[in-house]
C-alpha cells in the first residue's frame, strides 16, 4: 500500500531542481501527487505530495536528505489522509497599502470562525498610479456549513477598515 509524504523544500534558485527532486523520487517508486512551488526572495520554496511504496519510505528520504548536499534543503512528513474540512468553499480577496500586521489580523479572524484556508496566495508589488507599496492576497477558504457567509463578510468588513484594505469574500461556485 503506498504512503503519502508530503515534502517541503527550500534551495536557492537555479534551473534543475524540480528535475533532481523529480529524479530522486521517481529512482525510489514515488509518484508526484501534488504540489506548488515559488521562487521567493531569490530563494525557490515548495511542498509535493508524493506517493511511494511503504518498502521505499526510508530509502527515498535518505535520498531526499542527501540532497541538501547540492544545497536543497528537503524535509518529509507522512501524510495522515486526514479527511478534509466539512463546510462550503469560497474565495477570499483583499489589496491594501502594504504594512505589517495583515495577514495575522485577517487569518486571526478566520480561525476564530473555524475556517480553514486550503490555499494563500500573498503578494506585495508597486501600485501602478501612485508608486506605494501595495498588498494583496487571495486564499481558496471552506467555511463550516453553520456560518453564514453574510455574518462573515460583515466581520472581515470591519477588520478591513481597521488594517486599511478592500476585502472581497465570493462563495465557490
Amino acid at each position: 500500500m503506498p504512503v503519502g509524504l508530503v515534502l517541503s523544500i527550500i534551495a536557492t534558485d537555479r534551473p534543475g531542481l524540480v528535475q533532481s527532486l523529480a529524479e530522486t523520487v521517481a529512482d525510489y517508486g514515488g509518484n508526484w501527487i501534488d504540489s506548488s512551488m515559488s521562487r521567493l526572495g531569490g530563494e525557490f520554496a515548495g511542498i509535493v505530495l508524493v506517493e511511494i511504496p511503504e518498502s521505499s519510505v526510508e530509502a527515498l528520504e535518505a535520498a531526499l536528505a542527501a540532497l541538501g548536499e547540492t544545497g536543497i534543503a528537503v524535509t518529509s512528513r507522512r501524510s495522515d489522509g486526514t479527511a478534509a474540512p466539512k463546510g462550503y468553499a469560497a474565495v477570499l480577496e483583499l489589496t491594501g497599502g502594504d504594512h505589517p500586521g495583515i495577514v495575522r489580523d485577517i487569518s486571526a479572524a478566520l480561525a476564530k470562525h473555524g475556517i480553514s484556508i486550503d490555499d494563500l496566495e500573498t503578494k506585495v508589488f508597486t501600485g501602478s498610479m501612485s508608486g506605494e507599496k501595495l498588498f494583496s492576497a487571495r486564499a481558496r477558504i471552506v467555511i463550516p456549513d453553520d456560518l453564514s457567509a453574510d455574518v462573515l463578510r460583515d466581520d472581515l468588513e470591519d477588520i478591513a477598515q481597521d488594517v486599511m484594505v478592500e476585502i472581497k469574500l465570493k462563495e465557490a461556485g
